[in-house]
């Protein structure tokens, strides 16, 4: 249900609480361990996990900046992706950086773009990923 928290199916958690400075959460801090499909449908297999976190970092607007890792261990892929970089909420599409990677991704450098994909308050969202990634060695 919307507004209940979900503490069983819960994938992120809040470890520190706004400051009050300003209206746009600037200073709260987000863990997370997010399943990442391949398309819309979170009851999907996961193909990979989005492990890091995330903080507001903006008092006028909101803007969150990102560190994470996309850990893949299938059959297809295994190994990481690490992600870091701004997140100008209010854009339609915003670039973090691949900054590395392990496994199958050794060495890995490129560009994310994220696209809000579905917003429900404080509660929930989902960003689509779209991965570019460029030899570089």
């Amino acid at each position: 249900m919307f507004g209940v928290d979900d503490v069983q199916n819960a994938t992120s958690a809040a470890v520190t609480n706004p400051p009050g400075l300003g209206n746009f959460k600037f200073g709260k801090l987000v863990i997370f361990d997010d399943p990442v499909t391949i398309d819309k449908n979170y009851l999907s297999e996961p193909v990979a996990r989005a492990q890091g976190f995330y903080f507001y970092d903006m008092k006028n607007d909101y803007n969150a900046w990102f560190s994470y890792t996309l850990v893949f261990n299938s059959t297809q892929h295994k190994g990481t992706l690490n992600i870091m970089g701004a997140d100008l909420m209010m854009e339609k599409t915003r670039d973090l950086s691949v900054v590395g990677g392990t496994g199958d991704f050794f060495m890995s450098r490129g560009i994310v773009t994220f696209e809000t994909d579905t917003f429900e308050g404080a509660k929930y969202f989902r960003v689509k990923m779209d991965i570019k990634l460029y030899e570089c060695y």
